[in-house]
């Protein structure tokens, strides 16, 4: 194939990433339909939100796993799994809303979704790292976007759905969108011919490390460097996490004193809506980010994320005022998004792209674990009232793992 075509080729995976992407970035809009769960079926909210605890753990195991098996099976292979499994679970959640069972909703939405999430999730990212080292910032923003921008549609849209059609029906829909989108879009996946580079490009160019000089998946591991920017991930998606499970109820408590005597189902609405617009900017903050990464550097991002974020979740409970509280909320899930774009290009530049899929993808074991420690430190009472306390202490741990980050050198 000429050089022309594989240019070509490139974007068309990108395009087919993107819409990847913006399926399976529904699982953040999570938060609307936990209310309507609990209400319907009496469940308790720590119960509940164990649906997205054990949703996230599950992404990161099999992001790890799934970025394995990429670099030994390809990235049609696994991005196909992906979604099978994705919308499979989608459905199983709508029958375990329709027989109310709980245990069913976990294995459901939580493990099989959660499996198939992860799979999808490190197969566009590791491939377009090949198949753009001369973008890589802005290339995995825009894979990434989609993800972040997909609880748009879900926020937008599936609360009119629950309350015309119910739960389970907006479930099973969701999840015929998936099986047939998620799996069409990784038929077009493929990794670059051995050796390729766009046009005019030098692997040195952008300061990263090359293929030919790349860190194997063991020799990454043993270096301080792979544990650090482990951290910043852990660190920075658990305070994202933690806010985006109470997003919608934390919206509605800032909604009800500024309006009083809105009804329920307009509440929800509205809550679904800022859930929404925060959504957008979650997809909008990754492109930024990472974009801005390739001219200031991924260490800068992240250093000058942090410490706004970390002064934000201070100033978050003073605001009473629903157009600031949407706004504070867009800024926060920007940040949140752009640590996910960010740290493909962050982790390709300190250890090459040869080994990335593995590398990469075991790196996302923290966003498995943050999956956890965000939304349960946000839902455990007692920790409640100064969670966005909690969660600006971790900002500021992040903010010194980046400042003393220095990139790796190989033996």
């Amino acid at each position: 194939m000429s050089n022309e075509n594989l240019e070509s080729k490139r974007w068309i995976i990108a395009g087919a990433a993107i819409v990847m992407q913006l399926c399976l970035g529904t699982v953040y809009a999570w938060s609307v339909f936990k209310k309507p769960l609990m209400s319907v079926h009496g469940w308790s909210e720590p119960s509940t939100q164990a649906t997205m605890m054990i949703l996230m753990a599950m992404i990161g195991i099999s992001a790890a796993f799934g970025g394995m098996l990429v670099d030994k099976k390809g990235p049609k292979f696994v991005a196909t799994i992906g979604g099978i499994l994705f919308g499979i679970g989608t459905l199983i959640a709508g029958y375990a809303d329709q027989v109310g069972s709980l245990p069913l909703l976990w294995l459901g939405f939580g493990v099989i979704a959660g499996l198939g999430n992860g799979f999808g999730y490190v197969t566009p990212i590791a491939t377009l790292i090949r198949w753009f080292p001369d973008k890589r910032g802005l290339v995995t923003g825009l894979a990434v976007m989609g993800f972040g921008a997909g609880a748009f549609f879900m926020g937008k849209i599936a609360p009119g759905m629950i309350l015309s059609m119910g739960m389970a029906k907006t479930f099973y829909i969701w999840g015929v969108i998936f099986l047939i989108a998620v799996t069409g879009a990784a038929q077009f996946y493929k990794n670059p011919p051995a050796g390729w580079l766009p046009k005019g490009f030098s692997p040195t160019a952008g300061g990263g490390v090359s293929a030919a000089d790349s860190f194997t998946f063991n020799q990454a591991l043993k270096t301080p460097q792979w544990y650090l920017l482990w951290g910043m991930l852990f660190l920075n998606v658990s305070a994202g996490l933690g806010l985006i499970s109470q997003l919608s109820p934390l919206a509605q408590d800032v909604i009800k004193k500024a309006t009083p005597g809105i009804t329920p189902e307009a509440l929800a609405v509205a809550g679904g809506s800022i859930v929404a617009i925060s959504a957008i900017f979650n997809g909008l903050g990754r492109l930024f980010w990472a974009w801005t990464s390739d001219l200031i550097g991924r260490k800068g991002v992240f250093m000058t994320m942090f410490a706004t974020q970390a002064a934000l979740y201070v100033y978050l409970p003073q605001i009473a005022n629903v157009t600031m509280y949407t706004i504070a909320a867009c800024y926060l899930l920007a940040c949140y998004g752009g640590g996910f774009a960010t740290m493909p290009a962050f982790a390709a530049d300190s250890f090459g792209p040869a080994n990335i899929g593995r590398i990469y993808g075991m790196m996302l074991t923290a966003w498995g674990c943050a999956g956890v420690a965000g939304p349960l430190v946000f839902s455990i009472p007692a920790i409640k009232p100064v969670a966005l306390y909690v969660a600006a202490g971790l900002l500021i741990a992040g903010f010194v793992l980046a400042l003393i980050y220095k990139k790796p050198e190989k033996a």
